[in-house]
């Protein structure tokens, strides 16, 4: 082989090679362009057009105000408007989509951190964030986000329907949704362990809607204005603590599965309870409409207090 063609070889080698390249961290832009690098001085313009140049456990940030658009994810990633007004527009679809049957074998962390966002459906979105998939040892981080008006079907806020894993949402509002703010079950045998705090759900069908293989813990939030149920029990299981059960048709709804309640406020719900809660004595229930049971544990002095 000639010197030159070998050469001609290496310089395409060496031209090739940064484009193919992912970085650890990339940067979106409302003046940006997905053919960019997505780098500081070059960024993308979309979240669709960064991912695909954001290594695995890689980083995605927001360099100025802008709306980035839909985005599967199908790796694990950070993404990331801290400061930044980054905003998702989801009219008639979903804002996130979190594939873990799409993640490598290699992709051993199986983490996904969303963070710092505006989820805007238009009234016309399906879900702000849909996680699905075999997410066994998976982890997803929500926090410090907006998710709103979602009225497609079926209209959720955050819809995690994952086989298995863990869901963690702090310090985020979901309202006006057609369908529930959260949906948390199970697609298949395994357990989706969910941990909600200071998260206000409010104006939504449910609130936070648990059905089979769910365990959720929530804590110090609000969950108000919902016209179906503020907490809504199919099967599985959800711990309450210190949140603000207000102004629903239904303040907690069972139907299957179980209900845990300590230090909480449920008040002005149209219907109290209905089906079967297990109450702690350091629960308000106070101007609500009668209905349900409810068990105490320990001693309470007012086990039946809906009136």
């Amino acid at each position: 082989m000639s010197f030159a063609i070998v050469g001609a070889m290496i310089a395409l080698s060496v031209l090739a090679s940064p484009a193919s390249a992912q970085a650890s961290r990339t940067w979106v832009s409302g003046v940006g362009d997905d053919v960019n690098p997505c780098s500081r001085t070059a960024p993308c313009k979309t979240f669709a057009g960064a991912i695909s140049k954001t290594a695995v456990n890689g980083e995605i940030n927001c360099l100025d105000p802008g709306g980035f658009g839909a985005v599967s994810i199908t790796k694990s990633i950070t993404i990331d408007c801290h400061e930044i007004f980054g905003s998702i527009l989801n009219a008639s679809t979903n804002g996130i989509n979190i594939l873990f049957d799409s993640f490598a074998g290699t992709d051993v962390r199986k983490t996904v951190n969303i963070r710092n966002l505006n989820l805007q459906g238009a009234d016309t979105g399906l879900n702000g964030i849909r996680i699905i998939g075999a997410g066994a040892g998976s982890f997803v981080n929500v926090e410090d986000c907006l998710i709103n008006g979602n009225f497609g079907s079926p209209g959720t806020g955050i819809a995690d329907q994952r086989t298995n894993g863990t869901l963690n949402v702090v310090n985020t509002t979901i309202r006006d949704m057609g369908g529930s703010g959260f949906t948390i079950a199970s697609a298949a045998a395994g357990l989706i362990k969910a941990t909600l705090s200071n998260v206000r759900v409010i104006n939504s069908a449910s609130g936070v809607a648990v059905g089979a293989g769910a365990a959720v813990h929530l804590s110090n939030s609000l969950v108000s204005s919902n016209s179906v149920a503020g907490i809504s029990i199919s099967g599985g299981g959800i711990n309450v603590d210190a949140t603000t059960i207000s102004f629903n048709l239904v303040g907690v709804k069972q139907a299957g599965g179980s209900v845990n309640l300590s230090n909480n406020d449920l008040s002005f719900n149209t219907t109290g309870v209905s089906g079967t809660v297990n109450s702690h004595s350091n629960n308000r229930f106070d101007s609500n409409g009668a209905g349900g049971t409810i068990t105490p544990i320990g001693s309470t002095t007012n086990p039946t207090g809906l009136q």
